[in-house]
């Protein structure tokens, strides 16, 4: 399939995308209107606000959490794994595999300390809340730093079978005057005013060796905007939210649960307005009795007037009832989004007593739930982005050269994560049931403690350097301290007749080599 221009290209696969743009609206309508706006919003539009907020509450935990578990704070996403193989078999000596694994170690910290900085956590976030949403985004990673994140409307995609990516394509509105003078030229005389919007295409095609970008206007190529990537390389990273055979584009999370969030929100806009109109007071005066409306109107709070009270009587919607039916089924749909969205107030039973360990079972069995939605964006979303963000900091010189054929990034984090969660739950087990059957004692017998330490550290992604003692020190300490015991019984005269007995000793073989 070829193409001429970048525009030709946007519109010969804009016609696959409508199906998921309509899906990806409907979805937004329901939980966060400003995700997919609709064709033509604009600077004077308005979003409609839905009648309820189980949707937005959801969406925003459920991105948080992502978030978290997919770039944590303080701690890499990731680690440059060595070929300890590769190096043995070219006859590498032990100790320079780990001189490499330590200098590595400085190498993530420098790249984490560059994703803290940047805006990066940012651009994410807001990328996931649109992969929650409409399953779809794109990530830019320019040359010069930072992401840039494109909302499905703006950007299209192809992929072959297998669901690698052949084509991308975007398109920009921008503004007449925010244009480059080379983009001027490209675009022409600006014949309507400063105001006038400018269409600006791009184009990413995927070669045998790489990737070929373009940006045109008007059907023109920008001077200077042609470049080639390599294929691990390509500042443009499509994200989806679910893998479906034969399908360029995934699927929003909130699209699975789209029945659930249209029937909340129509039970919720019918008692909302019907406990409006219940609301509304109206006093109803018989008009063949002896009682004058305006004398009941006019009389204040508490006044003496001539009247028959069975003249008077008060409008009532007597829809209690059915009220009562629509509110259950509201509470039973939110329970339900509860546990899809992890809210807490969905895992959490209804009872008397609920004990914290049951909270923090039913949260991982949540959390364990999403171990294939970690799989995708591990593959799609993070080691892309790391390729992208090292090869970014070589060419500003924050990081040196690391040759690809001895050192591979792998993410940590995701399934990793909840991997090594579970890894600590059946540690913990086994030291429990050990120490119900056959005691403390023997685990102190049997279980190296310090091993016992640094498997758990390690489950929950802690640094041990410098926080748990090494066998060394600990053997040093025991040292010391029967030395201390030894000093006590003995008192300064034993020691004192140890330590020429120890002088003694040392001097007694010198002695015999001189003779």
């Amino acid at each position: 399939m070829t193409h001429k221009t970048a525009e030709g290209l946007y519109t010969s696969l804009e016609g696959k995308r409508h199906q998921y743009l309509d899906r990806a609206r409907s979805s937004a309508k329901l939980t966060l209107p400003y995700v997919c706006t609709d064709e033509g919003f604009g600077a004077h539009s308005r979003l409609d606000t839905p009648f309820q907020g189980v949707g937005a509450r959801g969406v925003n935990n459920l991105a948080s959490k992502l978030l978290l578990a997919l770039l944590p704070p303080n701690a890499p996403f990731f680690r440059l794994a060595v070929d300890e193989y590769g190096l043995q078999q070219e006859g590498a000596p032990p100790e320079l595999v780990t001189e490499i694994e330590k200098s590595l170690q400085q190498v993530e910290e420098s790249f984490m300390e560059e994703v803290s900085r940047g805006t990066y956590r940012t651009a994410l976030h807001e990328a996931i809340k649109q992969l929650i949403v409409t399953g779809n985004a794109l990530l830019y990673v320019p040359d010069d730093g930072g992401v840039r994140v494109f909302h499905l409307d703006r950007f299209c995609v192809e992929r072959d079978p297998m669901g690698n990516v052949l084509y991308i394509c975007t398109k920009e509105s921008l503004s007449y005057m925010s244009l480059t003078e080379e983009m001027k030229e490209v675009a022409g005389a600006n014949e309507g005013g400063s105001d006038d919007e400018v269409q600006l295409y791009t184009a990413v095609c995927r070669k045998d060796k790489g990737w070929k970008v373009w940006q045109e206007i008007n059907g023109n190529v920008i001077p200077k905007s042609e470049g080639f990537y390599g294929l691990d390389k390509n500042p443009f990273i499509p994200l989806r939210f679910t893998r479906i055979d034969g399908e360029d584009y995934g699927r929003g999370y909130v699209e699975e649960y789209l029945g659930d969030l249209q029937s909340l929100e129509t039970l919720t806009q019918a008692i909302v307005e019907g406990s409006a109109a219940a609301s509304k007071v109206l006093f109803l005066v018989n008009p063949n009795g002896t009682t004058r409306a305006k004398t009941l109107a006019d009389s204040p709070n508490g006044a003496i007037t001539q009247g028959n009270a069975a003249d008077v009587t008060t409008l009532q919607v007597n829809k209690f009832n059915d009220f009562r039916v629509a509110q259950e089924t509201i509470n039973v749909i939110k329970d339900r989004l509860g546990h899809a969205f992890l809210l807490t107030s969905g895992t959490v039973r209804q009872a008397e007593r609920v004990t914290a360990e049951e909270i923090r079972m039913l949260g991982m069995e949540l959390e364990s739930a999403l171990g294939g939605l970690y799989s995708l964006l591990s593959s799609e979303m993070q080691l892309p982005l790391v390729n992208r963000l090292m090869e970014v900091m070589n060419k500003k010189g924050k990081l040196p050269k690391i040759p690809k054929d001895v050192v591979k990034p792998i993410i940590i984090t995701g399934v990793e994560a909840l991997g090594r969660g579970n890894d600590l739950q059946k540690l913990d087990l086994f030291l429990a049931g050990a120490a119900q059957v056959v005691g403390p004692e023997a685990i102190a017998q049997f279980v190296k403690v310090s091993e016992y330490f640094k498997r758990r550290a390690i489950s929950l992604g802690i640094k041990t350097d410098g926080l748990v003692k090494s066998e060394e020190e600990m053997a040093m300490e025991a040292q010391q301290m029967q030395q201390m015991q030894m000093a006590e019984k003995l008192g300064p005269a034993g020691i004192k007749a140890m330590s020429d007995q120890s002088l003694a000793q040392q001097q007694q073989p010198s002695e015999q080599i001189d003779g």
